[in-house]
């Protein structure tokens, strides 16, 4: 069923191209509250203590590097894998702006905000949750078509090369960042695990959601 999506949906309120630069509100409302939740998933399975995502394992281990904060690092990732979009011909909308900037946010907010569970089994129900969310939050943002973020974008963008399913790509692509990230002092556990094979999945189980609740 979803695990089959090889395309993003569209929907009502989704903008009629990416480079829209006068979205409508409904269309920017979708777009910030999908990163918001990309964000916050990230951040909750930092928080779980049980293994970051595979790209917050690679600004973890730049991190212990460089003494700067997790969101910091992440905002210059994000510009480094947009750099790789010119050779899949991936054009920025206004949504590719905004994701550099409220995920690297949301990240240190909810390391911030929210607190570690003591019991190991709600850690881990933590780390699901937050796979979830960036499944849904992607669901929201891609659809609303102002722009993949830059890790969204790289994998739309093979996905398109390859003609291989959304689920797969994405699978393929964190387990070679954690990889990267584990080597360079990273944490990975549990949690890095279930992000590495279940975000795939989610974001296509987020596609479906978003798709069939918006029409």
């Amino acid at each position: 069923m979803f695990l089959r999506i090889k395309k993003v949906p569209k929907t009502s309120w989704s903008s009629s191209k990416p480079q829209n630069l006068k979205p409508r509100f409904q269309t920017i409302f979708f777009l910030v509250f999908g990163l918001i939740l990309f964000g916050t998933g990230e951040g909750l399975l930092i928080v779980s203590t049980t293994g970051a995502a595979p790209w917050t394992v690679l600004a973890h281990g730049i991190s212990l590097n460089i003494d700067k904060s997790i969101g910091f690092v992440t905002f210059f990732i994000s510009l480094t894998v947009f750099f790789f979009w010119i050779f899949l011909n991936i054009k920025p909308g206004f949504g590719t702006v905004l994701n550099i900037f409220i995920v690297a946010i949301m990240l240190d907010v909810s390391i911030l905000f929210f607190e570690t569970p003591f019991l190991y089994q709600n850690k881990i129900l933590l780390a699901i949750i937050g796979v979830l969310l960036v499944g849904l939050g992607s669901g929201f943002y891609l659809i609303a078509n102002l722009g993949p973020g830059p890790r969204d974008g790289l994998m739309t963008g093979l996905q398109e090369k390859t003609n291989l399913p959304i689920a797969l790509v994405r699978a393929l692509m964190e387990i070679v960042v954690v990889s990267i990230g584990w080597y360079l002092g990273g944490t990975v556990g549990m949690g890095t695990l279930l992000f590495a094979f279940g975000i795939g999945p989610s974001v296509a189980l987020g596609f479906y959601l978003v798709n069939k609740f918006s029409n």
